[in-house]
């Protein structure tokens, strides 16, 4: 729908719908989570809803298209950047992903994403492109260097899906069909990552090491993903990274493509200590323990004999 009534509406259905889905565990985490993912929505869906009342105010419009009000459009900025976890208004997405299970995680680092693109894309000409590039490099920065002293996967996922939103945000204004490309390839290559890390049940890197054994060729997969997400040429990954930078160039914005392409150098690094971590092998550990000596009855009773 191109009414803000109703984009409203289903951003609100969609913040209800995966509340229960958080706190179904019963866990203090869990609900401790849910609580904070419905204030920080609660709050941007405000901001939105008034955004879309000031811009109707002075222009008489509620066409998502006609967003033209100054104030509206930082507004709108401000909302969906909050619904989406983009820094300075990233705080809340690590914690709530680290208090759910992988599953409903993945829904919150992909199709929950979904709505709030989609509404930036629709008010992509109506946006400042200055305030859009210096929050893309804010996310990809912070994307990367606070993903580096992380253990846990859920929150290296979380930082790696704000780095990502960054490359997504930096082309918007630009290129908007490519932020759709970008944001496609980015859940088809994290939904393979949770879950496979939902299958062989890893929360830590400390356990993810031993996950070569069980499922050697699912393991296999994950690395590649991990690679791919990374943005190593030839793979997937690589091929949304190389047409941003392209544009960005074409744009005579050589500077800046060459800083987010320097920063996501820093999400490199704990992308391939994911990858290490999840095809080294472990040597075999013995254990010592007393084994019985097996013999059959008349052994036994001949040695007796003796």
């Amino acid at each position: 729908s191109n009414h803000w009534m109703m984009a409203w509406a289903g951003l609100e259905i969609n913040t209800l719908a995966i509340l229960p889905l958080i706190s179904k565990s019963h866990h203090p985490r869990a609900i401790e989570a849910a609580t904070k993912y419905f204030l920080v929505q609660a709050a941007a869906s405000a901001l939105l809803l008034f955004s879309s009342m000031t811009n109707a105010w002075y222009t008489g419009q509620w066409d998502i298209t006609q967003l033209t009000h100054p104030t509206s459009c930082l507004l709108l900025t401000t909302a969906i950047s909050i619904k989406l976890g983009l820094v300075p208004f990233h705080f809340w997405f690590p914690e709530v992903l680290q208090g759910t299970s992988l599953t409903t995680g993945l829904l919150l680092a992909t199709a929950l994403k979904f709505p709030p693109t989609t509404l930036l894309l629709l008010t992509s000409s109506s946006l400042t492109p200055t305030l859009l590039t210096l929050m893309a490099i804010a996310s990809t920065t912070l994307g990367g260097w606070a993903g580096l002293n992380q253990t846990q996967t859920r929150k290296i996922l979380a930082f790696s899906s704000i780095s990502h939103l960054g490359w997504m945000t930096i082309i918007l204004v630009y290129n908007p069909k490519l932020t759709l490309i970008t944001f496609y390839l980015y859940c088809l290559m994290t939904i393979p990552i949770f879950l496979t890390l939902s299958t062989i049940k890893t929360l830590k890197l400390t356990t993810m090491s031993t996950a070569w054994t069980k499922i050697p060729s699912l393991t296999a997969t994950l690395m590649l993903m991990l690679l791919s997400l990374a943005g190593l040429p030839p793979l997937t990954g690589f091929l949304p990274k190389w047409l941003i930078i392209q544009e960005l160039t074409k744009q005579e914005m050589t500077l800046t493509a060459t800083i987010i392409a320097l920063l996501s150098l820093l999400g490199l690094f704990f992308y391939l200590r994911l990858a290490y971590c999840a095809t080294i092998t472990l040597p075999p550990n013995s254990t010592n323990y007393m084994k019985q000596w097996q013999t059959s009855k008349s052994t036994s009773m001949t040695i007796t004999t003796f």
